[in-house]
C-alpha cells in the first residue's frame, strides 16, 4: 500500500491516510479531532445506555406479552418490531464500550463485522416492520371491508419472513467486508469508522442504494398511509380521538428518529465532514427502539390491563408471603418462649 492510499469513512468515518506499507494508519489532522470529539467519546455512549436501559425491559417485556395471545396480523408484525429493537438494543453494550475507550475496538474482527451488521440490520428491519404496520392501519381504517380478504395471518408472517430474508442481504457485504483497522494516530483499532481508498466507490453507491431502498421509498409509503389514516380519522371529530393522537405521534417519532441519520448518511457519502452529526443522530435513530414498546404495545388497553394485573397478582403474593413471614416469626417466638428454662421451670 502505498503512501497516498486513503482510508475513507463507510457510514460514519473519518478520512485518513496510511503511513506506509506496515498496515497502520495516521488519520488527517480533522479525523484526529473527530475520533477523540466528547460527542463520539462521551455524547454516543451516553445516549446509548439511556436506550439499552430503557429499551431492553420494555421490548422483552412486550414480546412476553403479545407472544401468548396471537391473534391478530398487527400483532405479528409488532412481534416482530419488537424483536428486531430487542436485537439492535443488545449490541449498544458493544458500541458503548467502543465509544467509551476512544473509539477503540478490542473485541476482533468477527465480532466488529457481526455487531455492525446487527446494528444496521435490526434498525432497517425496523423502519420496514413500521412501514407494513402504517400499510395494515390503512387498510384496516379506510379500506376496511375489501381488506378483510388478505389481511391474515399467514400473509402477516409471509411479509415479516421476506423483510427478514431481505435486510439480510442488505447487510451482507458489511458481513464480508473488513471493518476494523488498525491506525498509529491516534493508537486504537476502529470499527466502521474508516476504510480503503479502493472501496470508496464501492461503498458510496451502496450506502446511497440502501437509503433510498430502505429508507426513502418506505418512509413515502409510511408518510402517504398515515395521511389518509389521519384524514379519514379527523372527518370523525368525536370519535377516534385518541386514535388521531397515537397516529399523529407515530408518524412524528417514525420521521424525527429516523429521517436526520438517514438523510444525513446519505449527504455524508459526499461531505465526509458531517461524522460528528452523523454520530449525534444515530442514537437519536436507536431512541426508536425503545419508544416503540409504549406507542405500539403498552398503549393498548388489552396489554395495559394485563400488566396491571400481574402487578396486583405480584403484590398479592408479596403482601401473602410477608404476611406468612410474620406468622412464622410469631409463631417461632411464641413457640421458643413457652420452651425456654425460665417457663419450663
Amino acid at each position: 500500500m502505498g503512501t497516498d492510499d486513503k482510508i475513507y469513512p463507510p457510514a460514519g468515518g473519518v478520512a485518513a491516510s496510511s503511513a506506509g506499507n506496515d498496515g497502520r494508519f495516521i488519520l488527517s489532522e480533522v479525523g484526529t479531532l473527530q475520533m477523540t470529539n466528547p460527542v463520539t467519546t462521551v455524547l454516543t455512549p451516553v445516549l446509548y445506555i439511556l436506550v439499552f436501559i430503557i429499551g431492553f425491559p420494555a421490548n422483552a417485556l412486550a414480546i412476553r406479552f403479545m407472544a401468548a395471545n396471537i391473534k391478530k396480523a398487527s400483532t405479528i408484525f409488532q412481534i416482530n418490531l419488537a424483536v428486531a429493537d430487542l436485537l439492535l438494543i443488545l449490541v449498544l453494550p458493544f458500541k458503548i464500550h467502543y465509544h467509551i475507550q476512544g473509539n477503540n475496538w478490542i473485541f476482533g474482527e468477527a465480532l466488529c463485522r457481526t455487531m455492525t451488521a446487527f446494528f444496521y440490520g435490526n434498525m432497517y428491519c425496523s423502519i420496514l416492520l413500521l412501514t407494513f404496520i402504517s400499510i395494515d392501519r390503512y387498510c384496516a381504517l379506510v379500506h376496511p371491508f375489501y381488506s378483510r380478504r388478505f389481511r391474515g395471518t399467514r400473509l402477516a408472517t409471509s411479509a415479516c419472513a421476506v423483510i427478514w430474508v431481505m435486510v439480510g442481504l442488505i447487510v451482507l457485504p458489511i458481513v464480508l467486508v473488513q471493518q476494523s483497522f488498525k491506525i498509529s494516530d491516534p493508537n486504537i483499532t476502529t470499527c466502521h469508522d474508516v476504510y480503503l481508498k479502493d472501496m470508496q466507490n464501492v461503498y458510496f453507491y451502496y450506502w446511497q442504494a440502501v437509503v433510498i431502498i430502505v429508507f426513502i421509498i418506505p418512509a413515502l409509503i409510511t408518510v402517504v398511509c398515515y395521511s389518509f389514516v389521519i384524514r379519514m380519522l379527523m372527518q370523525n371529530k368525536r370519535e377516534y380521538r385518541k386514535a388521531k393522537v397515537v397516529t399523529v405521534l407515530t408518524l412524528l417519532i417514525y420521521l424525527v428518529c429516523f429521517g436526520p441519520s438517514n438523510i444525513i448518511l446519505l449527504l455524508h457519502q459526499w461531505v465526509p465532514e458531517l461524522y460528528i452529526h452523523y454520530m449525534i443522530t444515530v442514537p437519536i435513530c436507536s431512541f426508536n427502539s425503545c419508544i416503540d414498546p409504549f406507542i405500539y404495545y403498552f398503549i393498548s388497553n388489552e396489554l395495559r390491563s394485563k400488566i396491571k394485573t400481574m402487578i396486583s397478582f405480584q403484590k398479592v403474593v408479596t403482601r401473602f408471603r410477608n404476611s406468612q413471614s410474620t406468622s412464622t416469626f410469631q409463631l417461632t417466638q411464641m413457640i421458643s418462649s413457652k420452651t425456654s428454662p425460665t417457663n419450663s421451670s
